[in-house]
C-alpha cells in the first residue's frame, strides 16, 4: 500500500517559481494552493473558504509544518472507539472517559453530546486505527470476552 508524505510551505514574501522547481526536483507534486485574506470587522467567510479547528486527536507539530498525533487525545479516541465497538451506551462511554481523567479540548468533562459529536471524527480515524498493533491487541481481548 502506498503512503504519502505532505508538507506545507509557508510563504512569507512574494511567491518565487524557484520553490516550485526545488520541490518538483525533489519528487513533490503540487496538490493544492491555499489562499488567505484578512476580513474587515464581522464580514462573513466567503463560499469555498473555511475556518476549521484542528481535528480532535491532532495538534500542530513543533515545526508548524504539519499536524501530528496528540497522544492524550488519541488515547481518548481509542477508548471511545473500543467502548462503542463493544456496543456500550454513550452514557457508559462518558463515565469511563471522565473516570479515567480524559477531558474535552476545552478542559471540560465529557457528556453524551460531546461524545456523540466525536462520532464523525471516530469514523474518519477508524481506517487508520484498525490496522495498528495496538488495536489488534484490543481486538484479541474482545474475542476472548465473547
Amino acid at each position: 500500500m502506498s503512503h504519502f508524505e505532505r508538507i506545507r510551505d509557508v510563504i512569507s514574501g512574494p511567491f518565487s517559481p524557484e520553490i516550485m522547481r526545488q520541490r518538483t526536483a525533489a519528487g513533490w507534486q503540487l496538490v493544492s494552493i491555499e489562499w488567505r485574506r484578512e476580513l474587515p470587522g464581522e464580514m462573513p467567510v466567503s463560499e469555498g473558504a473555511f475556518d476549521e479547528d484542528i481535528p480532535y486527536g491532532l495538534r500542530i507539530s513543533d515545526d508548524c509544518q504539519r499536524l501530528e498525533v496528540e497522544p492524550r487525545e488519541h488515547q481518548a479516541l481509542v477508548l471511545m472507539m473500543e467502548l462503542l465497538v463493544q456496543d456500550f451506551p454513550l452514557s457508559s462511554v462518558v463515565s469511563d472517559l471522565n473516570e479515567k481523567g480524559f477531558r474535552t479540548r476545552a478542559g471540560r468533562p465529557w457528556s453524551r453530546i460531546t461524545v456523540f459529536n466525536m462520532l464523525p471524527r471516530l469514523i474518519e480515524i477508524g481506517p487508520s486505527l484498525f490496522p495498528t498493533a495496538e488495536w489488534d491487541a484490543r481486538r484479541q481481548k474482545f474475542v476472548r470476552m465473547v
